[in-house]
């Protein structure tokens, strides 16, 4: 990428995050009276439809508002910068009293009212109906601690932290909105864990360095788990296999999440930055490029949330009914949606992978997906501006729910100050 297009990329970035993402989230999503955040908007962004609090979403705003405190370059100035602190300390007060089961029982609700108080969701009959939410509330508290030095959230992550280990090793644990029957293995699990594994180990650096290298070894271990027993020999990424590590015939096991895939990608390049030298670092852009053709819409553009292992639509549909496992629905009715958060993912993986190796099929993939993104997902209505992120296979927008009822800006502002970064680091690197 040359020197001229890296600059006007940088602005594009910081025009976006600035005046068209944070424009619709400063103003509407804090909650000043209990704490938290609200964030269960319409497609549309014009209507808040309920005050209810996902903790999942709880933690992802926490995590934001840490990592837009402590962004690298000068996009925020010290005062912005002190406000975002003050709006992740809102969520870290809130998750601190509100997000466990009960005092001294490491397990995260899932969702509450708007005071904070637990209730089910619907389709569920436990309070703790979702290991990621657990993940995402310990994500966001060690972001928290690391950034502003908070002893209290740090211990309060490490112990959630343990709790979710224990839980994946006895098999006690819930995936809502995402189960899975018994018998299989989800790729979700190990990739999850890789991310929040990387995020203790970025605290436990300032609280307590001993740890550090039996997470180092964890990051390891997980990844070696994603590539040797999820990734077949063409370098695609399978999202279930079988308890016993073997691939699942039909529609189960020959679906890929090629979004899923790509974000795990670069938690993985993160994973292998902070390990140091591994074996399998030069795997990853091979499996880039392999989840990027086979989900790529060579019809209407844009990567599919859901397509088959050989690409496009994915096989044996016809064989799922509304008695079918939650999975194979999800599958069935979403295939061939748009999702903001597959596409952002991608963007930033693509161009992740062209910094890697300096190979123009990623920045070929990085240009074919910026215009299709950025064509497709912002809302032309310029008082809301924030993406429309639930698009039809053909990119009209479809009011419809995708994993929870929210709006969710954890992905596109997370995968812009990533782009941000690297694009700054690239500025300064030698031109190839």
């Amino acid at each position: 990428m040359q020197p001229r297009r890296i600059r006007e990329q940088i602005g594009f970035y910081q025009n976006e995050l600035t005046n068209n993402l944070l424009s619709f989230w400063l103003p509407r999503c804090e909650d000043c009276e209990h704490g938290g955040y609200w964030n269960c908007f319409d497609n549309t962004g014009r209507t808040l439809v309920s005050r209810d609090k996902y903790l999942w979403s709880q933690g992802r705003f926490v995590w934001l508002f840490a990592r837009l405190a402590t962004m690298l370059g000068d996009v925020f100035t010290q005062a912005q910068r002190a406000e975002f602190i003050r709006l992740a300390r809102n969520g870290r007060d809130f998750l601190i009293r509100h997000s466990l089961i009960a005092p001294d029982d490491w397990r995260c609700v899932f969702l509450t009212d708007t005071v904070g108080r637990p209730k089910l969701a619907a389709g569920t009959d436990r309070l703790d109906s979702s290991l990621f939410a657990d993940g995402f509330v310990a994500a966001g508290l060690a972001r928290f601690a690391l950034a502003v030095e908070d002893d209290e959230a740090y211990h309060f992550a490490w112990h959630l932290y343990q709790s979710i280990l224990d839980r994946v090793a006895a098999g006690d644990y819930q995936t809502q909105p995402y189960p899975l029957p018994e018998g299989y293995r989800a790729h979700s699990i190990p990739m999850i864990l890789s991310n929040l594994t990387a995020e203790l180990q970025g605290a436990a650096e300032r609280f307590d360095p001993t740890v550090v290298p039996s997470l180092r070894e964890r990051l390891n271990r997980l990844a070696e788990d994603i590539l040797d027993h999820f990734v077949d020999d063409r370098s695609v990424l399978h999202e279930v296999i079988s308890a016993d590590q073997q691939p699942v015939d039909g529609l189960l096991g020959q679906h890929a999440n090629p979004g899923h895939a790509l974000e795990d990608l670069w938690f993985l390049f993160d994973s292998a930055d902070r390990i140091g030298t591994v074996p399998w670092r030069g795997h990853l852009p091979e499996i880039a490029a392999a989840m990027l053709e086979i989900g790529w819409d060579r019809d209407y553009g844009g990567l599919l949330h859901y397509c088959d292992v050989d690409g496009g639509r994915p096989r044996d549909l016809d064989t799922v009914t509304d008695d079918s496992a939650p999975v194979l629905r999800q599958v069935r009715d979403g295939w061939s949606d748009k999702l903001w958060w597959v596409n952002s993912e991608a963007l930033y993986t693509s161009l992740l992978c062209y910094h890697e190796t300096g190979e123009s099929r990623f920045l070929d993939w990085y240009d074919r997906l910026f215009d299709y993104t950025f064509t497709t997902f912002p809302n032309p209505d310029r008082e809301i501006r924030e993406w429309v992120q639930i698009r039809g296979r053909d990119g009209t927008p479809h009011d419809q729910v995708v994993a929870l009822p929210v709006k969710d800006p954890y992905h596109i502002i997370r995968n812009v100050i990533l782009l941000l970064e690297l694009l700054q680091q690239m500025e300064h690197d030698e031109p190839r």
